[in-house]
């Protein structure tokens, strides 16, 4: 049985926030989308309980200062926005687990590369910002729309990296806490930078190959 837990997104209009908000949802946690813009939140809010009138979904809206009032904090922000939002509530996320899930990349011409941010990577610099909270890396392969899609399961291992074993320990509760999906513990926060860098990897097979891509490993038992 899964023990709720009060789960605030900064930036959970975008595709990839709004859809790991509905999914968490939906596995029973209760969940504040945040943005900038409270008329933004309110949208997408209404957006994913109007597409799932038939799910008991516990989703609040507010601005980012709300979202940082949650127990524990995702930045889905886009990655050159994920250190400044999270600064600008740093005070708020003082002693949290604070869950990085974005990627430094670009699109040039027909090809996705990945992008070299200050501190090697969005999440370095995220807990940069961030000194009195607990970071962890994850959740930066699963594809947007299969996040969003809740009528399916999403298959799929996700990589967890953080310098703090609570980061890990609570960030890895919450995937396993999602149908299919498998958190593996990857290590410390310095392995965030080349996990960040394969995403652009997938969404260069996604395009090729027409596909939405995850990630899966053979040979682990856990």
């Amino acid at each position: 049985m899964v023990t709720p837990v009060r789960i605030g997104v900064l930036g959970a209009t975008g595709p990839a926030g709004r859809g790991l908000a509905a999914r968490l949802a939906a596995s029973g946690h209760e969940v504040i989308i945040g943005s900038r813009s409270i008329e933004r939140a309110n949208a997408a809010r209404d957006a994913i309980t109007a597409k799932w009138p038939d799910l008991d979904l516990s989703i609040d809206a507010g601005d980012n200062g709300a979202a940082a009032d949650g127990d524990a904090v995702v930045i889905a922000t886009p990655w050159d926005a994920a250190s400044v939002t999270a600064a600008a509530v740093a005070p708020q996320l003082r002693g949290k687990v604070v869950i990085c899930m974005a990627n430094a990349l670009a699109r040039i011409g027909n090809e996705f590369q990945p992008l070299v941010p200050p501190r090697g990577s969005v999440a370095g610099s995220v807990q940069a910002a961030l000194p009195h909270s607990y970071l962890a890396a994850a959740m930066h392969h699963i594809p947007a729309r299969e996040l969003g899609d809740l009528s399916e399961p999403v298959e799929s291992d996700v990589l967890v990296c953080s310098d703090h074993p609570s980061a890990t320990e609570l960030t890895s509760t919450l995937i396993d806490s999602m149908p299919d999906m498998r958190a593996l513990d990857a290590g410390s926060l310095a392995l965030a930078a080349p996990i960040e860098a394969f995403t652009a990897v997938l969404l260069q097979l996604n395009v090729r190959y027409s596909t939405r891509a995850a990630v899966t490993f053979t040979g682990i038992t856990r």
